[in-house]
Order: structure tokens, then C-alpha cells, then sequence
């Protein structure tokens, strides 16, 4: 679901400390929008650097910074090793798996590490942030497998792969091309950067792939979840179904604020249907099927999940996930320095595997309408049997339903909670791990699959809308009608579905559909 199209932007955006938008995320993700560390964020870090060096002076153990790491932590490391074990362990946790991850989620996971560093609690100094930046910037971007975080101490295997192309080391790619990192460094005209003391550990100790990944599915379920709600009100009025479950009263009794906004959106887009009056008397029908009678029940459940996920990302995107943290030092408090597990991916696992539930829903109801609009199992629908422009003969969009379904299935897996199964890691140190990468992994593909079958709604929603012609429906359903018509014409032979599907979903990704 990338390639969107690109918004209008500032010149650049300033890392200064505060929390990033979903929308910013993107456009530097997607749109190439360039980043500078602002003054404040520069401030923050030198203060954040001077606490570090305070501590390190008073030669006692501070975690990942004179010691080992994960089990090895009771190893002392002395002071003339302390940028070789840095170095050490970015070599040592580049160990991913995997297809590499597309630019757009590596540029974003790049950008959270810089902005986290940039808070000033990580101990780094700007040099580091800058470099990161420099990346960014030139439109270099690190070579970084999928797979390889247990989603607790850190996105730890794909933010070494990330770091590698500091030190020199590993691969990039950079218009259209794949570099060494010592090419990379030649093509920037810098040369290697030597790690001090906790500078690897804060570049690899932190959530940031979780949470890049869940920024960009979140920008992308948006404009899928708005295509949704266009696509259940084509359908509704497609099929000649009633608008009385849309009657605001229903919804205040309920009192769920998700469904409330579905069905508000719902009635504004079949809103002036000369469809709905047309049957409004003498239909022997008394209720639709649940999949338009429940559709703000369901799909304001899914909204809720949603809107669940999204405020749990946009903390994060304001968040310091390294560890340990470090702080300036004040009367009263002993530790300047202090390991934790602000590192621990739970809230974003489990917000990614209730956003893989909500979307699979959101699919799941599209794809039983799909079947109603093909079945044309009541006369009272004025449709042919699977929309076809002569059934027998031509069998029209039969086998897009199959597809719907077989997305669905595939959904049914995609759903499963990542985060309820437990492994150790780090000889038992690390006893309990989120596998919170694993389920936004999942979230993009939930949300590829959730895109195919939102198209499919649409692809016949349309064309069972052209059977109750001339009448039409409101002016929010026609404009998604008009919308799918650009791109889709109407049956009047058999021709393969699949461009017409592909079609639509890149509208939908595009966010033409204003639901």
C-alpha cells in the first residue's frame, strides 16, 4: 500500500524533541521530505551526552555501556574497549532473515530512531542523529531483512542491519541501485563512524520498526477503511436494501461511539438516494441481511479497534524506547543512568493484533455483501444472477467472489495473535517477549488483502448499482460510483476481473474514496 500520492509539505521537518504525526511519518517515508535536527533537539542531545560522560567518570557498572549485554551483562568492559564493544554489537546482532523491507518502512523506522535519539535520553551525540539524517536525506537507504525481532529488547536484528551502513558495513540501496556500505559511505563522502560508549546499543534498543511499520499501515488503513464505508453504502442501495438501520435513534440506544460515526457516515453517502423511496412500500422483504442490517455495528467495532491502535502509535511516536535511559543528574536522585524496559514492544503488539482483527472484519463483512449483491437471490433486488449481462453465457464477476473469500481465509490466519505466544531469549534473561514486529509484519499484509476485497465491493457494487438505473443513489455514493467508473467500465461481455480489481485498489490507495 505505498506510493500514495505525495502531500504538500514544509521545506524540511525539524527534529526538535517532540512527537512525530502519522503524517509526518509518511511524508518523509513516501513523499522524500527532508529532516534537520533543530536547535532545541541538538540542545537536548549534548545535555543528554555531558549526564553519560558524568557517570562514566564514577566508574561504576551502568548497563550496555561498560558491561556485557542481555545475560552478559555482569561482564565489565574496560574503558579502552568501550568503542570496540559498541562496534561489536551491531556486527554481532545484524543477523536478520528474510526478504528485505520495502524503502518506505526502513526510511520511516530510521526516522523514529533519530527523533527517539533526539529526545535526549539516549546518550548519543548529535554526530550520530546527523548521520542518520544524512540517509535519509540522500535517499540511501540500508539493505534490512524482515525478520529477526522478538519485539522486546529492541527491534534488535533489523536495526543493526540499519546501523551496519554507519560503520561502513553491510548493503544499501540508492537509485535503483545495490551499494556496499562502504560504497554507500563514498557516494556520501563520509567515512565510517566510530561508535563511543552506548552509541550502538541506543541505535538498536528501541521499537522502531514496530513502530514505523505501524505508522505507514495506519496512514494506508485510513483510506481503506473510508473506500469501506463507500463501499457498504453502494451496496446497500445497490441491492435496494432499506436505510432504516441507519436511523440515528438505534444508535443513540447503543451508545458505542464507533458505531455512531459509521452510521452517521453511512447515512450521509446514501443521503437524497431516489433508490430507497422507490421500494419503500409493498417490498415483502422485512430485514436485510445482517451484512447491511449490522454494518455500523461491525464496522464501528473495527473503527474502535482502530482508533484503539492509532492512539497507542501516536505515543509511541512521541516515546523513548531505549534502554538504559539517561538522565541529568539533580539533588535527591542517585542514578543518572537507569536500565528499565521501555524497550518492551507489548502496547504495540497488542494494538497491531487488535488492528489485524479490526481490518480482517472489515473484509469479512465486504465479502458477504459481495455474495448477497452476487447471489441475486430475491427478485425484489432487480439484479442478474453474479451480475452478469447474460447468466449462462457470460458469467460474469462469479469467481471475484472466490477471490473475496480467498482473501478472507487467508485473513482468518493473518488474525491470530501474535503476542499471546510466549519465547525466551538471552539464556532466560529476556523471559517475556511481545513479538510485536511479527504482528505489524502481519498488519501490512492484513492490509493488503483487506485493500483486494474493499475493490471487489466496489468492482460490484458498481456494476449491480447500473441495475437500478435510472434512478440513482445519494451524491456521496454516486461520486464513489463516478470514482470506480474512471478507471472501470461496465459489463457487457465477460473480460478478467483482476485489472479492474487492481485498478481500484490503487484508487483506494490513492485515497480517492471518501468515506
Amino acid at each position: 500500500m505505498a506510493n500514495v500520492a505525495k502531500v504538500r509539505a514544509p521545506e524540511a521537518l525539524a527534529l526538535s524533541g517532540e512527537p512525530l504525526s502519522v503524517a509526518e511519518v509518511e511524508r518523509v517515508a513516501r513523499g522524500g521530505l527532508p529532516v534537520v535536527l533543530g536547535t532545541a533537539g541538538r540542545e537536548r542531545l549534548l545535555a543528554s551526552r555531558a549526564a553519560l560522560s558524568t557517570a562514566l567518570r564514577q566508574d561504576e557498572p551502568l548497563y550496555g555501556v561498560n558491561t556485557g549485554f542481555g545475560s552478559l551483562a555482569k561482564v565489565r568492559i574496560g574503558a579502552d574497549d568501550l568503542r570496540e564493544v559498541q562496534r561489536n554489537l551491531i556486527l554481532s546482532h545484524a543477523s536478520g532473515v528474510g526478504d528485505a523491507l520495502p524503502d518506505d518502512v526502513v526510511r520511516a523506522m530510521l526516522l523514529l530512531l533519530a527523533a527517539s535519539l533526539t529526545r535526549g535520553l539516549s546518550g548519543v551525540r548529535p554526530v550520530v542523529v546527523e548521520r542518520l539524517l544524512g540517509l535519509l536525506n540522500s535517499g540511501v537507504t540500508p539493505v534490512v531483512p524482515e525478520r529477526g525481532s522478538v519485539g522486546a529488547s529492541g527491534d534488535l536484528a533489523p536495526l543493526a542491519h540499519a546501523a551496519l551502513l554507519l560503520l561502513g558495513e553491510g548493503s544499501a540501496r540508492w537509485q535503483g541501485q545495490v551499494l556496499s556500505g562502504a560504497q554507500a559511505l563514498q557516494q556520501l563522502q563520509l567515512e565510517p563512524l566510530v561508535l563511543e560508549a552506548k552509541e550502538g546499543l541506543a541505535l538498536i534498543n528501541g521499537t522502531h520498526l514496530m513502530a514505523a511499520l505501524g505508522a505507514l499501515v495506519l496512514a494506508d488503513a485510513e483510506r481503506v477503511f473510508a473506500a469501506a464505508l463507500c463501499a457498504a453504502a453502494m451496496s446497500a442501495d445497490a441491492c435496494r436494501g432499506t436505510d432504516a438501520y441507519l436511523d440515528e435513534r438505534v444508535h443513540v440506544a447503543r451508545g458505542q461511539l464507533g458505531q455512531a460515526a459509521v452510521a452517521a457516515r453511512l447515512r450521509a453517502l446514501i443521503e437524497g438516494s431516489q433508490i430507497v423511496p422507490s421500494h419503500l412500500h409493498d417490498d415483502p422483504r422485512v430485514q436485510d441481511p445482517y451484512s447491511l442490517r449490522c454494518a455500523p455495528q461491525v464496522l464501528g467495532a473495527a473503527l474502535d479497534g482502530l482508533e484503539f491502535a492509532r492512539g497507542i502509535l501516536e505515543r509511541e511516536l512521541g516515546a523513548v524506547t531505549d534502554n538504559p535511559l539517561v538522565f541529568e543528574p539533580r539533588p535527591g536522585q542517585e542514578r543518572s543512568v537507569v536500565a528499565a524496559g521501555n524497550f518492551h514492544g507489548m502496547p504495540l503488539a497488542l494494538a497491531f493484533d487488535t488492528l489485524n482483527i479490526a481490518l480482517t472484519h472489515v473484509a469479512g463483512i465486504a465479502e458477504r455483501r459481495v455474495y448477497y449483491l452476487l447471489a441475486a437471490s430475491s427478485a425484489e433486488n432487480r439484479l442478474n444472477p453474479y451480475l452478469s449481462p447474460s447468466p449462462g453465457l457470460h458469467s460474469g464477476l462469479m469467481i471475484a467472489q472466490y477471490v473475496a473469500a480467498a482473501c478472507c481465509n487467508e485473513l482468518i490466519g493473518l488474525a491470530t495473535p501474535a503476542s499471546v505466544a510466549n519465547l525466551s531469549t538471552s539464556a532466560g534473561m529476556e523471559d517475556y517477549n511481545s513479538f510485536g514486529a511479527h504482528a505489524a509484519l502481519k498488519a501490512r499484509r492484513v492490509l493488503e488483502r483487506v485493500s483486494d476485497v474493499v475493490a471487489i465491493e466496489l468492482l460490484c457494487a458498481a456494476e449491480a448499482l447500473e441495475y437500478q438505473r435510472p434512478l440513482r443513489s445519494g451524491p456521496g455514493v454516486e461520486a464513489a460510483f463516478e470514482t470506480v467508473r474512471a478507471v472501470v467500465s461496465r459489463r457487457t461481455r465477460d473480460r478478467p476481473p483482476a485489472p479492474d480489481i487492481q485498478a481500484i485498489r490503487a484508487l483506494i490507495a490513492e485515497g480517492r474514496f471518501r468515506g
